[in-house]
């Protein structure tokens, strides 16, 4: 059973994570805004259900290989890293992306809603660096079932990244005006964007295997 205090650690990185713009968040941004709030939720649907199914990789298998094979949860550490690092300079760089640069989405059926909201998170980096490389930092075979330990992290992360992805569909347009007319508040959320994904890149690349 994880303590208080890793639950309350991986939280705070899961919260991290979900609020530096990715992939989910601006394909649910820009859907809410071209069709509508109710798309919105029903393709945020899809995106919970990647990652159930990505929580349930790790559960059942996924994190016991990791702790089995050294090398293995190295590679996934390092690479995690590096990926989070780019993240990083994309935002820092001169010239960088802005989180809300949302596009325009035809209209689409229920169906092709969820669908690409599931698509959308399984072939999002961010939830695979998650579940291979965090994780499994904080599950502790000596504290009890690594199962259970996997799917309790996991559902946390699940709830705290459906309601903030929530919140994004629900403000979605008032988000993106307020943005849109605020150039200063852009540079300063990329910023912090960028300084939060450097830090969790410098903290993955130094973190020893438990």
């Amino acid at each position: 059973m994880p303590s208080v205090a890793t639950l309350l650690a991986f939280g705070l990185i899961a919260l991290g994570l979900v609020l530096t713009p990715g992939p989910n968040m601006m394909y649910l941004a820009s859907r809410s805004i071209s069709q509508g709030r109710k798309a919105g939720l029903i393709s945020l649907a899809g995106v919970g259900v990647g990652f159930l199914f990505y929580m349930l990789c790790a559960a059942l298998g996924i994190t016991a290989l990791v702790f089995a094979i050294p090398y293995a949860y190295d590679a996934l550490r390092v690479g995690g890293a590096v990926y989070l690092g780019y993240l990083a300079w994309q935002a820092l760089k001169p010239g960088g992306r802005a989180p809300f640069a949302l596009r325009a989405l035809p209209p689409d059926s229920p169906r092709r809603l969820f669908a690409m909201g599931l698509l959308t998170n399984l072939l999002n980096p961010k939830a695979a660096v998650l579940y291979l490389s965090l994780l499994p930092q904080f599950v502790v075979p000596g504290k009890g079932s690594v199962l259970l330990q996997s799917v309790l992290l996991g559902a946390e992360q699940i709830a705290i990244s459906m309601t903030v992805n929530a919140l994004v569909v629900i403000g979605a347009g008032a988000l993106a005006a307020f943005l849109g007319t605020r150039p200063l508040w852009v540079g300063i959320q990329r910023w912090l964007m960028g300084t939060v994904l450097a830090a969790l890149a410098v903290r993955m690349a130094t973190e020893a295997r438990r």
